[in-house]
Parts: structure tokens; C-alpha cells; sequence
């Protein structure tokens, strides 16, 4: 049987039981659940045992959400306007806990009721030593003699909003299972194979759901979610792995000759033995660019790690087979530096390199598009000025685009139509991911790695200083400055905050001023709010050692090169990702002179705030950071991991489940290795939801962009 999306679950939501128009609409804004298929999908995040009671006497400030049992010995409100508040004593046979509510004041009034018996589910607070319940999730006993439920509760993520129109976890639960109760097999058919569902040891799809939402025992809750994990890595394998067969029916530009810009370039400008990785990663580059299809390669790369060197020996590529080539970065400032960088690698060698970005205007703008468009410029660099219709090239070959994490697909696709051959693709990122998660994710794509450092450069050596060594690091920092060389110091915010209590920009540029004063210092300061040429010049002030200290926030985190920098200083350390910190670090340690990294704390930090900076302490190497700060932050926050098409996954996580995810390409290749088309029978229920779920996929691209 052909798949079909059935009317059941692309029925709008405001017609299940229990919803109607206006919990319809607080459910579109605050969970994005539109029909019965996205309810279906809102899965729960944990499970309570209705069984499991814990004393009020065995609450400690380690207890997560956990369930108490008790009647209520007294009610009252107290405060006023905002400070208004209900709180009731709840007491067991072991001791007595406050709870309390904000919202929703007159309800509970009338539900709680004095002496009657009541279960309590939520995770407790302390205050003053004491356990506190804030707006706990809470039921009335009908009958204390009758046993509880040994039923699984599904706990599902709700908002205030949510709460307000009586859709907490209860009743979100509710609705559900109104859901539950209209479905049947045929209403959720499964687009797998029985003979597949059976190889893989999989539930069946309408079980997952049913067991999932209305869970019998812990063993059908694994069950449940496997099959849902495997269903959503899976289907999104097939669909990479689709586009790459495709790709690879693409007719591309060959590359036929390595000439006289590559051979002059490395003979006489380079300067420098190219490392092993870097030879290895032109020569898969060389090999792409002569198959005659589209070339799209990722590039990962560590800081430093010589990837700007590998881009432009792939331009020259494309110039010594009559082509132009371009690159793409996220910002002006970087923009701006790899402009700099690579017309000082190509000088003498009649390569023309021009810099287009959004600040470059009128009649200087028309000319360099003219010239553009007759093939007069050979290299253009920019941002995403590169991709405006406006832009025209003559004959396109290659295309580089640096930090891609930061462009949505759309934008990057619109460099693939500025030529009538789509012009070969590399994509290079310093924001590492493991490998084998790397080929999965960007399954879409080859994969190469530069994962050696080039020769003569130095560990950046780096440690962990408390706000009180200042006195002391401020000293090492001159010792620097009067050895000749400059000085980061980056910090979290621009201005004051009152939320949080940590250094700012401007307290911290103040202080700097004051420690170091002119004539025998001179400080320049850089921050995201600073008009472009303002910027502009006080970078260049730096790089021309003009100024000694750039005090700066995290807009030099990519994009600034200046050998002589030696010392990194970053205040508030804690604050930062490790993703960020380690960019930040990256800045220093590109002369030959010893480098250092200093990060500045406070004394309190959170378990993972200080496992951060343990790691940055122990290691330089990226891979090892990346998969460090993908346990500590999960696969939502991680540069990338959204555009890469992971944006839609609502059960499986890319970091916790890795074997899975694993399992699902094996099995995705496989599928596709025996049926490239899906043409088999048996294969078109797959093919139809896999086409279903494109469309709907883009929908949500058109929203990244």
C-alpha cells in the first residue's frame, strides 16, 4: 500500500476533543503544534512511577522531580499586587513542605481543601534550608484506601502560557490521549517494510506512538523511542544520501591542468613546507575537480590549522582552467582579513582579487560589478553580498565558503545558480565535530580534515587565573608588551547587565586604561555596536602595532590574524561556550614567539562552567574540544548541527544516540545501494513519505535563511 498522509493526523488541532480555537492557538505559538500529526509528535521528556512516594523527610537539595503524598493542614494568601501568593502546608507522617503558587490564585483557593488528601509531583526548591514546591502539579486522592496507579505518567514540556489555559502536563496528557483514542493502525501506517521492521528489530509505528504517549512498562517505553529515533535519523539519511547521488549525477566543471598561477604560487609566494594533511586534502580536491561532476567537500579544520592555504591553492585551481573563483565569509571583519591575507599570498602574480561587502556602495560598487561580470576580476571576496542577484559572473568555477555554519542552505544554494555548470563547492568550518558524526551529519558532502598543525608553531600554553591574581596577570602582560608584544583581552558583554555581575566591555576598558596609560601603553577598543569604519580603524591600529591591548568582545572570535598577539585573556571565562573559547584561543599562537591563553574566573562556577575550563586547560586540540562540548551543551546548541538539517528532530539527539544514528545510515545506504530510486514496490510507501516529508521540509528551510 502507497503511504499517504492520512486526514486524521493533518487535521487542524482545534478540532480534537478538548482543545477547540483558543488552546488551539496557545499551542500554534508555544509549541508550534499546528495538527494532529505535530500533538502526535510533541513526545514526553521523562516518566514518573505513580507508585513511587518519597517521605517529605527524605527531600534533600540532590532531589530531581520527585512525587510526595499528603494532606493539606492550612491555606493562606499573602502579599499584594506581584508579591501575591497562595501557599498551603502539605504534611505526611514524616514531616511538613510549603507550597506555593503565583497563578492562578482563585482556582486553587477552591481546589485545595483543608484535612483532604492530595499527590504532589514537581522538583523541589530550598529556601532558608527548607523544601518548597513552586506550582507543583497536583491531585486530589478520591479514595485513600484504593491503590495507586502503577501506571507510567508521561511528562511533557509545557510554558506558562500553556499552563494558563489549563495545558501543564496533565493537560497536555489529557488531549493526547483524546488523540489516541481517534487513532488505529490505519490512521499512522508504517512506510517501513514489515521484512525491514523485522531486520532492524524495530516496533511497529503505531505501537511506538501508542506506547511512547501511554507507556505499560519501562521496556515498551524503550522500545517506543527507539523505533522514533531510528524513523527520524534514518529518514533524514535516506533523504543526504538521495541528494548526494543526485550531486553526483551533476555535471561539473573539469579542471584539467594544474598551471602557471598554481605552480608560481607554490614555487615562488608560499614560503613555507605545506603540511601532510594539507597535501593530502589538495590532492582529493584535485581528484574531485577532474570527474567531470560538482565537487561538495567539507573542510574541517582546527584554528590555525593552514585552511585559508588550501582555499586559495583550490582557486588557483580553477584560475589555471580560465574560471573565477570566489569566497564567501559570514562577516566584514572576515571578509576583510582573508581579502588582506590573500592579495599579500598572490602579489607579482597578476592575479586580480577584488573585496565585496554590503559597505561598499555606489559607483565604486557598479564598476567592480561590471568588471566582474566581463571576467576582468579573477578572485572575489565578500560576504553574503556574493550571493545577490545583482552580482553576475562570467564563468564561475569555484566557490569557497569559510565558517559555513553561519549561512542558511538557501544562501549557500544561490552560489550553486551563478553559473550555468554549477561551479565545484568548499565548505570549510573551524568549529570541529568528530568524524564519524561529521560524515553523518553531512552525509551530503565528502569529508576532509586538516588535523595537524604547521610546522614551527608553538602550544599555546593556557591557564586558569581567579579575579584575585590580576595584580599578577596584569605584570606577566607587561613583561609581554615590553618584549614587543600585544595583547586580547575579550569580554562577554558590552555593557553593564544587572542580571548578571561579571566584567563588561566598557568597566573593563575603563580599568585596562587606568593600569596601562599612555604614553608608554596604548589601547584600542573593538566591540559589535561600533560603526564599521570606526571598527576598521582601530583594528588596523592594532594590526599595525600601533596599539599594544585591544579590549574587544567576541567579534575578533574569527577573522583576525596578527602573529605578533601573543597573550589571550578572557575575563568571565565561565560564560563562554567551549566552542567560543576555543576561536578565541585560536586568535594567538600564528607567530613563531610562545603564545598565551588566560582565562579569568570568579570563584563561584557551575559544575559545567568549570568543566570548561578544565578542558581548555588540558587540551588544544579541537576534536577532542567539540565532542567535550557537545556532551556538555547537546546537538541543539552546537554551530552547524541546525542548518546541517537536524533542526526537525524531536526524539533522537545526534550526540546520546550516536549508535543509533549510526545503525540508521548503515541501513539507509544499504536500502539505497540495493534500490538507488526506490522504484521497487515494496519500496514506495518509503518513497511517498520520504517525498511528504520534503515538502514540509521546505517550509521550515524558508524560515532558516
Amino acid at each position: 500500500m502507497a503511504y499517504q498522509s492520512t486526514t486524521d493526523l493533518n487535521t487542524p488541532i482545534e478540532y480534537l476533543k478538548g482543545v477547540g480555537p483558543v488552546k488551539s492557538e496557545v499551542l500554534k505559538k508555544e509549541l508550534g503544534v499546528k495538527t494532529f500529526g505535530d500533538l502526535l509528535q510533541h513526545y514526553p521528556f521523562r516518566y514518573v512511577d505513580k507508585t513511587k512516594i518519597t517521605y517529605i523527610s527524605d527531600i534533600s537539595e540532590n532531589s530531581q522531580y520527585i512525587q510526595i503524598r499528603g494532606q493539606i493542614t492550612s491555606m493562606a494568601v499573602i502579599g499584594n499586587n506581584r508579591g501575591r501568593r497562595l501557599t498551603a502546608k502539605l504534611a505526611d507522617e514524616t514531616g511538613e513542605v510549603e507550597l506555593v503558587w503565583f497563578k492562578s490564585i482563585p482556582y486553587f483557593q477552591k481546589f485545595l481543601q483543608k484535612g483532604k488528601e492530595y499527590l504532589v509531583f514537581s522538583k523541589p526548591t530550598f529556601f532558608r534550608g527548607k523544601p518548597n514546591f513552586t506550582h507543583p502539579d497536583i491531585e486530589e486522592i478520591a479514595n485513600p484506601n484504593i491503590p495507586l496507579s502503577s501506571r507510567l505518567m508521561p511528562i511533557y514540556h509545557s510554558t506558562e502560557k500553556l499552563k494558563a489555559k489549563k495545558l501543564d502536563t496533565r493537560g497536555l496528557s489529557r488531549i493526547i490521549q483524546n488523540l489516541l483514542e481517534r487513532l488505529t493502525p490505519d490512521s499512522i501506517p508504517d512506510f517501513l517494510t514489515p521484512e525491514f521492521v523485522e531486520d532492524q528489530q524495530l516496533m511497529g509505528r503505531y505501537e511506538a506512538f501508542k506506547n511512547v504517549h501511554n507507556p505499560s512498562s519501562e521496556q515498551h517505553i524503550v522500545s517506543a523511542q527507539y523505533r522514533l529515533k531510528f524513523e527520524e535519523f534514518f529518514c533524514f539519511q535516506m533523504r543526504l544520501l538521495q541528494v548526494r547521488h543526485v550531486r553526483k549525477k551533476l555535471e561539473g566543471i573539469v579542471l584539467e591542468k594544474l598551471g602557471d598561477k598554481f605552480h608560481n604560487f607554490f614555487n615562488n609566494n608560499l614560503g613555507f613546507e605545506l603540511t601532510g594533511a594539507q597535501k593530502r586534502v589538495l590532492k582529493e580536491i584535485r581528484r574531485d575537480t577532474m570527474t567531470g561532476s560538482q565537487m561538495n567537500r567539507l573542510l574541517q579544520g582546527d584554528v590555525g590549522s593552514g585552511k585559508t592555504v588550501v582555499a586559495l591553492m583550490t582557486m588557483l585551481m580553477a584560475l589555471d582552467n580560465g574560471y573565477q573563483a570566489c569566497l564567501m565569509a559570514p562577516t566584514e571583519i572576515l571578509a576583510q582579513q582573508h581579502f588582506k591575507s590573500i592579495s599579500k599570498m598572490v602579489r607579482g602574480l597578476d592575479i586580480n582579487v577584488e573585496l565585496l561587502t554590503g559597505s561598499i556602495k555606489g559607483k565604486k560598487r557598479r564598476s567592480l560589478l561590471d568588471y566582474l561580470e566581463i571576467g576582468v576580476i579573477d578572485i572575489l571576496i565578500g560576504t553574503h553580498a556574493l550571493i545577490e542577484d545583482a552580482v553576475k559572473y562570467k564563468n564561475l568555477g569555484m566557490a569557497i565558503i569559510d565558517e559555513q555554519h553561519r549561512f542558511g542552505v538557501q544562501q549557500r544554494s544561490k552560489l550553486w545558480l551563478k553559473s550555468k555548470i554549477p561551479p565545484h563547492v568548499l565548505v570549510m568550518t573551524a568549529t570541529p565535530i568528530p568524524r564519524t558524526l561529521a560524515m553523518t551529519l553531512y552525509g551530503d558532502l565528502d569529508v576532509s580534515q586538516i588535523d595537524e598543525l604547521p610546522p614551527g608553531r608553538k602550544a599555546i600554553k593556557t591557564v586558569h587565573r581567579y579575579d584575585k591574581d590580576r595584580l599578577a596577570v596584569f605584570g606577566f602582560v607587561r613583561d609581554q608588551i615590553d618584549k614587543g608584544r600585544q595583547v586580547y583581552m575579550v569580554y562577554p558583554l558590552i555593557e553593564e547587565s544587572e542580571a548578571f555581575d561579571y566584567k563588561n566591555l566598557m568597566d573593563g576598558f575603563d580599568s585596562i586604561t587606568r593600569a596601562f596609560p599612555p604614553p608608554n601603553y596604548r589601547v584600542s577598543i573593538v566591540h559589535g555596536q561600533m560603526h564599521t569604519v570606526d571598527k576598521d580603524f582601530e583594528m588596523d591600529r592594532f594590526v599595525e602595532n600601533k596599539t599594544q591591548i585591544l579590549v574587544a568582545t567576541t567579534v575578533i572570535e574569527v577573522g583576525v590574524d596578527v602573529p605578533n598577539a601573543s597573550v589571550m585573556i578572557i575575563e568571565s571565562a565561565e560564560r563562554f561556550g567551549l566552542s567560543q573559547l576555543h576561536q578565541l584561543r585560536g586568535r594567538v599562537g600564528r607567530g613563531s614567539e610562545q603564545s598565551y591563553c588566560i582565562l579569568m574566573t570568579g570563584h563561584k562556577m557551575t559544575k559545567h562552567g568549570r568543566e570548561r575550563i578544565d578542558t581548555m586547560v588540558d587540551t588544544t586540540d579541537g576534536f577532542k574540544i567539540a565532542e567535550v562540548d557537545m556532551r556538555l551543551r547537546g546537538p541543539g546548541d552546537i554551530q552547524g548541527l541546525q542548518q546541517s538539517g537536524f533542526a526537525g528532530l524531536r526524539m533522537g539527539n545526534v550526540v546520546q544516540d550516536q549508535k543509533i544514528l549510526q545503525r540508521a545510515r548503515s541501513a539507509a545506504t544499504l536500502l539505497l545501494d540495493e534500490d538507488p530510486e526506490l522504484e521497487k514496490e515494496e519500496n514506495q510507501a518509503l518513497k511517498n513519505f520520504l517525498k511528504t516529508q520534503a515538502e514540509q521540509q521546505k517550509l521550515e528551510w524558508s524560515r532558516i535563511s
